[in-house]
């Protein structure tokens, strides 16, 4: 799947709702970012957007930023809405993860 990973952002403290922005993260299998207080979670380990969506709800008036409407990873030129489950992005050499649903 083509596109630029633009943004990593988790929370990572239990019970809060404060986002950090990263430069990298380690990436757990079945758990997502480590450390993210969301990880883990049985229907979803890690969520992922793309900017041209961001930019669609911005224009609509919904706040929007890394982190803001709850995503972990902002890609760049991916369409994601439009992508079929079992879609995979590679992120550099070795990852690779894949869109299971869309979130609602």
């Amino acid at each position: 799947m083509p596109g630029t990973l633009a943004s990593i952002v988790y929370s990572p403290q239990p019970g809060s709702y404060n986002r950090k922005s990263l430069h990298e993260a380690l990436l757990v299998a079945d758990f997502g970012i480590a450390g993210d207080r969301k990880g883990g979670h049985p229907r979803r380990n890690l969520n992922i957007m793309d900017q041209e969506m961001l930019d669609v709800l911005s224009s609509e008036g919904y706040p929007t930023g890394p982190g803001i409407l709850g995503e972990n990873l902002i890609f760049i030129g991916a369409d994601i809405s439009t992508q079929p489950r079992g879609c995979q992005f590679r992120i550099g050499h070795d990852v690779v993860i894949e869109v299971v649903r869309l979130r609602e």
